[in-house]
């Protein structure tokens, strides 16, 4: 009887032992170690891909943002901002009061499809508007100019990128909008492209958050 007890002490002890050392290892020594890592080669990834403004954290370069004024009386749906670049039709991301921080409600697809009603709606909808706000006087947007990008949200309604084809459409829009010159937010654009991934994957895109950064410099620097 006082073997059975004492092997049953020694496994219960051994096992509460095994415990504690796993539990230091994993649950504390490993995450330390792993975070300490990423922090000191990865530190911009491990801390959420942030950008910043002035000092200050914006945004993420993963997570787009609206760029929209604030709600008019009886208003539901906010009128964009037209003095900053535009990002695609977000389908997820909640109204945003402040140009250069945002709001995140939910993330997901319209999940409609491409003979649907409504979206063949949403998107016409998008086209007519994209052509009236950008058309300027002595520019025109035809038609056949507008991106897919500009009409129709991504798969998760967060992207933070549009097309280049999407970004010079509103060239002459804010330009006229900011007092600056076409030249000037043409360069803008072309310094904030990036080209595909390794060469080869993907497709060339804008970061709508770190162009209109640089946008809102560019005005304060001119003015």
């Amino acid at each position: 009887m006082n073997n059975s007890v004492t092997n049953t002490a020694r496994l219960l002890g051994a096992g509460l032992r095994a415990l504690l050392v796993l539990t230091l290892v994993t649950g504390v020594i490993y995450p330390l170690v792993v975070t300490g890592v990423a922090q000191a080669l990865f530190h911009n990834k491990a801390n959420g891909s942030e950008i910043k403004s002035d000092g200050k954290v914006v945004g993420s370069s993963l997570i787009g943002q609206s760029y929209n004024l604030p709600l008019k009386k009886g208003q539901e749906t906010p009128d964009p901002d037209l003095k900053w670049f535009q990002g695609r039709p977000q389908n997820g991301l909640g109204s945003n009061s402040v140009n250069t921080q945002y709001k995140l409600l939910l993330s997901g697809a319209t999940n409609l499809s491409a003979d649907n009603k409504v979206l063949i709606k949403q998107v016409e909808d998008a086209k007519a508007a994209v052509i009236k706000d950008n058309s300027v006087a002595g520019y025109t947007v035809r038609a056949s100019e507008v991106p897919a990008d500009a009409v129709t949200s991504s798969a998760s309604g967060l992207d933070p990128d549009i097309s280049p084809a999407y970004a010079e459409i509103q060239v002459h829009r804010i330009a006229a909008k900011n007092g600056l010159s076409v030249a000037q937010v043409e360069k803008l654009v072309k310094d904030h492209t990036e080209g595909r991934t390794l060469g080869f994957m993907g497709e060339p895109r804008v970061n709508v958050l770190e162009l209109n950064i640089a946008l809102k410099d560019l005005v304060a620097k001119t003015s």
